[in-house]
């Protein structure tokens, strides 16, 4: 079986030296074998797992998580869903951005006619419809971008009233700000939860959890730790809506 040294698998991967052997520190991929020379050394097993590694970093997953969906007993049925909710969202972008490239054919076909028959039958409404079709985003981005849009502001009113009140020993904008920042924050967390279902990666069960378990579950940009209802597994579930099925 080949053996590569720390710069060949950084050059079959596509990344830096550095970056393999900060991965190696943080204990996400260690070499399989060390030479008598001192030599770190990675197997192909080793490679398979740094691909997997560098794709899970490129669709923004932290190396904290990775390391958590790698030593997980069903990490391959994590990662495989994953696979396949990304697979599904380019489907739909791809779709969108065909339909999108039909209507820039047909108003430039009815633009072409329009100026060589000079009649005046073009519908220039169409053009509308070109003008207002935006890239694609998925329903999960869209949500996670309210969350994020209204989360960051109240996080900064949050410590400024908290600040304000330590220098000046006014508590009275915290009283009033405090109690409103939590029941919007209440508000986005009920919002997230009924707009997000999850995949077991052992059953394939689409289901949402009790809001207590969803509240208090581990989880990671893309997953929560929940305990499947079909099968009682307690998995790293992969978060979707139900669009997407």
């Amino acid at each position: 079986m080949s053996k590569y040294t720390t710069g060949e698998i950084a050059d079959l991967c596509g990344i830096t030296v550095r970056t393999v052997q900060y991965y190696d520190k943080r204990g996400i991929l260690t070499p399989s074998e060390i030479s008598e020379g001192g030599r770190r050394l990675y197997s192909e097993d080793d490679v398979s797992r740094m691909r997997i590694i560098c794709f899970l970093r490129e669709i923004g997953i932290g190396i904290k998580e990775i390391g958590e969906f790698l030593d997980d007993p069903n990490s391959t049925e994590v990662i495989s869903l994953i696979l396949e909710e990304q697979k599904k969202r380019l489907v739909s972008e791809a779709r969108e951005k065909e339909e999108q490239l039909k209507k820039i054919e047909e108003l430039q076909k009815g633009l072409r006619n329009s100026v060589r028959l000079n009649d005046g039958d073009f519908n220039f409404e169409s053009i509308g419809d070109v003008v207002n079709v935006m890239d694609s985003k998925s329903k999960l981005k869209k949500i996670r971008g309210i969350m994020l849009g209204v989360g960051l502001p109240l996080d900064i009113i949050e410590i400024i009233v908290i600040v304000y009140g330590i220098r000046t020993g006014s508590w009275l904008p915290a009283i009033l700000c405090i109690p409103l920042i939590a029941a919007v924050a209440a508000y986005l967390v009920n919002f997230y939860y009924k707009n997000v279902l999850y995949i077991c990666p052992n059953c394939h069960k689409v289901f949402r959890p009790g809001m207590k378990e969803f509240f208090f579950a581990g989880h990671t940009p893309t997953t929560r730790k929940l305990a499947c209802p079909e099968c009682g597994e307690t998995n790293y579930c992969v978060e979707t809506t139900e669009c997407a099925h």
